[in-house]
């Protein structure tokens, strides 16, 4: 299969979006709040309309799944190719005014991602990868680190509380203690940040399919791994752990066992 079209389409559309969402940002936009109290704003809510319409015109067979607007009619009827969108990961940051927010677009096929592009429109910064052409981190090469020194690691993390809420406590507080320095670089671009060799790991004790969309492949590519606190790849954990290849098994001996 050619996945250079779909590359560049991916790539593109991700970019288009996120310009669009810094329409708003940074003009005092007030959020909604759904039921499990995250926000949502205007701006999530067009960067995914515009997403959706883009997909639906130049893939109208594809699946289509997003944070705001949930499953198209295709998620039920067995399409091969699934679209995954979160228009901004980060609407906690981008409705505070922190440049620190991205857009995520992720393509399955026969359940795996192949395709993947996050834009990061407060930064400028755009990451993207399918399997076989490599990562690309704004038009160069993206690779994860080198460091093989767990002493010497970087970690990125989303939200503390979060960790011992999921029963993830004295795990993270293992990884805390045996890194160099942990800093909330969080949501996507702390996977960024990882992606491209500025940090060694980043986790998230909870994770939804849509939070990590374009990660799989992106790792992949870049030389690094992406998936379970327990090591096992995909975007289907409900958790996520993101890290060089090197350090990868003194990270899982840390964070085994998992449950506090």
């Amino acid at each position: 299969m050619n996945l250079a079209p779909l590359l560049a389409f991916t790539s593109d559309l991700a970019y288009r979006a996120g310009r669009l969402t810094l329409g708003y940002f940074q003009t005092g936009l007030r959020p909604d709040f759904k039921a499990d109290d995250s926000p949502v704003t205007a701006a999530d809510r067009a960067a995914e309309e515009f997403i959706r319409g883009e997909i639906e015109k130049n893939y109208p067979g594809h699946a289509i799944v997003g944070e705001e607007f949930g499953a198209s009619a295709g998620e039920s009827s067995g399409a091969s190719h699934r679209w995954i969108i979160d228009p901004i990961d980060g609407t906690k940051s981008f409705m505070r005014g922190i440049p620190l927010y991205g857009v995520l677009i992720g393509l399955e096929i026969d359940g795996e991602i192949r395709v993947g592009a996050a834009y990061y429109p407060g930064t400028d910064e755009l990451l993207c990868a399918a399997d076989g052409l490599g990562a690309w981190w704004n038009g160069r090469r993206a690779h994860v680190s080198e460091q093989a020194d767990l002493k010497r690691a970087y970690v990125c993390y989303t939200n503390v509380r979060n960790m011992a809420k999921y029963g993830r406590g004295a795990a993270w507080e293992r990884l805390n203690a045996a890194t160099y320095a942990a800093r909330g670089w969080s949501d996507a671009y702390g996977y960024l940040a990882v992606a491209t060799g500025r940090a060694e790991v980043m986790l998230d004790p909870i994770m939804n399919v849509w939070d990590c969309g374009p990660f799989p492949v992106i790792f992949r590519e870049a030389g690094g791994f992406f998936g379970s606190w327990s090591g096992i790849p995909s975007h289907t954990h409900n958790e996520a752990l993101a890290c060089n290849a090197a350090l990868l098994p003194d990270i899982l001996a840390l964070l085994q066992p998992l449950a506090d």
